[in-house]
C-alpha cells in the first residue's frame, strides 16, 4: 500500500447525489464506528503530524502500552486507513487513506463549532 499523499479525491457535493442506499450507510457508519475512539483519532493524529512512526513511538506519545495500542492499530488497518512494514524488529504505521486528514480537519471543526453554539 502506498502512503497517503494527496488529498481526499474529488467527488460530487453530497447534495448532488442520489440518496445512498441502505448498503452504503451501513459501510459509512462502520466507518464512523473506527474513528469514534478517542485512543484511535490521537494515533491518527499523530500519524498525520509525523507520516510513519514505530508502534512503540506511538504508544510512548499516547500514555499507553504497547500491546493496547497494537489492538488499535489494527482495527484502522482492517478497515485500510493504515497500513504497515517491518523495519528490523519494529512495526512502522502511516495512514494509507487520503481522505482522513480531511475527516479529522472537519470532525474537529464540527465539535469546535458545536461547542460555540451550545454555549
Amino acid at each position: 500500500m502506498e502512503l497517503a499523499t494527496s488529498p481526499c479525491p474529488a467527488k460530487p457535493p453530497i447534495r448532488e447525489i442520489p440518496l445512498i442506499s441502505m448498503e452504503d450507510a451501513q459501510k459509512l457508519e462502520a466507518i464512523f464506528k473506527v474513528l469514534s475512539n478517542a485512543t484511535r483519532l490521537r494515533l491518527l493524529h499523530t500519524l498525520i503530524k509525523n507520516t510513519e512512526v514505530p508502534v512503540t513511538e506511538l504508544a510512548d506519545t499516547i500514555g499507553m502500552k504497547t500491546q493496547a495500542v497494537s489492538n488499535q492499530l489494527q482495527r484502522l488497518v482492517d478497515r485500510g486507513i493504515l497500513g504497515s512494514r517491518r523495519n528490523g524488529t519494529q512495526i512502522l504505521y502511516r495512514i494509507v487513506d487520503p481522505c482522513i486528514e480531511s475527516i479529522l480537519e472537519h470532525g474537529l471543526c464540527l465539535s469546535e463549532d458545536a461547542e460555540r453554539r451550545i454555549s
